[in-house]
């Protein structure tokens, strides 16, 4: 079975099969929607027969059969609420993706395994790391869609005989005062590193931190580098809370953290627009730099799609039948948009998956930043 990964993504989207068809399904197998199995068994003989009456003449009898097998015999939904299964049944080619979320229902036949989805499930899959932290106690939690994947927790208590002593008996108080300060801002310098070796160990995208202001600026102090640079907005639970309260905030903070990147690459877009200089905006623009290699990142607006044309050299076009580059026969299919994700990703661009973003919809639901 496949693990959801950039490296993964791309492997699929390297698969190319001319001569035979590549059948890509998307199925919502979530539990709180479909409690019987029943209820999505029915959804995929639906997009079966969808598939077949939009694609007369052609057999794909082995390929869905596969997927039918998989769903009813082998699928166990624990930690699994969407899939993905890509099929070549004359290559000998079968991939299946266990989903943590759930996914549009579809099932569509190309000439590669159809990535754009995967592609927007990825990014924001990217783990998110917390930090809650007192004078005493630090608890660091690496979170993905809400769940926590790793947690580690560090305790240095504070002396308490001076708060035992009388006035008579405690001597200076600023010097005390000072030892506990210096013995607190110890306990944020390992809560620092802690969460550093967790960077380095797991890795995540961006740390959010849970604190009063006081210690968060002087943990913000004690961060390396790398870890201010990620530093997200703040959670605001404290370091006893229990990890379902912890969980519904760090889903909020992910939610807010890909809202971020989404809008700043937009914007970046929308600059390059302005001034002309390295972008363009609407399918048929992007398609054409797309067949030159020249895109840098590639902004999609999640599920959107557009039937095109697509030729055996790679290259793309909204209309055919002739190639834009050699001037061959080229093939029509159904969603032109994801075969633009594949190709972006087979030249290493960035891929950037837009959720209902009204300033990329204006251009077109897809633009680019170009290389040159």
């Amino acid at each position: 079975m496949t693990v959801i990964t950039e490296a993964s993504i791309k492997e699929l989207a390297g698969f190319q099969s001319a001569e035979a068809p590549v059948v890509s399904c998307y199925l919502d197998v979530d539990g709180r929607r479909h409690i019987r199995p029943k209820d999505y068994l029915l959804e995929l003989e639906s997009l079966k027969k969808q598939l077949i009456a939009t694609h007369p003449g052609q057999n794909f009898d082995a390929d869905l059969s596969l997927m039918s097998d998989y769903v009813a015999t082998q699928l166990d939904r624990h930690g699994v609420r969407g899939l993905a299964m890509f099929s070549c049944a004359a290559k000998k080619y079968w991939r299946v993706v266990r989903l943590p979320v759930s996914v549009a229902n579809r099932l569509s036949v190309n000439q590669s395994p159809v990535v754009a989805p995967l592609e927007a499930i990825v990014h924001t899959l990217e783990p998110l790391g917390v930090l809650l932290v007192d004078r005493q106690r630090a608890r660091m939690l690496l979170f993905q869609f809400g769940e926590v994947v790793e947690r580690t927790e560090l305790f240095e208590a504070l002396p308490r005989d001076y708060d035992r002593r009388d006035d008579a008996s405690r001597g200076s108080r600023e010097r005390e005062q000072h030892h506990i300060d210096e013995l607190a801002h110890q306990h944020f310098r390992h809560s620092a590193e802690a969460v550093f070796r967790l960077f380095q160990d797991r890795g995540f995208g961006r740390l959010s931190i849970g604190a009063t202001d006081e210690v968060y600026a002087a943990v913000e102090h004690e961060l390396h580098p790398y870890l201010r640079e990620r530093l997200a907005p703040r959670i605001h639970v404290p370091v006893s809370a229990n990890e379902t309260d912890i969980a519904k905030a760090a889903f909020d903070i992910e939610r807010v953290v890909e809202r971020e990147r989404e809008d700043a690459a937009v914007i970046k877009l929308r600059d390059a627009l302005g001034s002309g200089n390295k972008g363009i905006a609407g399918l048929v623009p992007v398609l054409g730099a797309l067949n030159e290699r020249r895109v840098a990142t590639l902004l999609v607006s999640n599920g959107f799609e557009e039937s095109g044309w697509l030729c055996g050299c790679g290259a793309l076009a909204m209309k055919g039948p002739k190639c834009p580059l050699d001037g061959q026969e080229m093939e029509r299919v159904d969603d032109v948009v994801s075969d633009a994700v594949d190709a972006a990703l087979r030249e290493g661009a960035q891929i950037v998956t837009c959720e209902a973003n009204a300033d990329l919809d204006v251009h077109g639901r897809i633009g680019a930043l170009l290389r040159y």
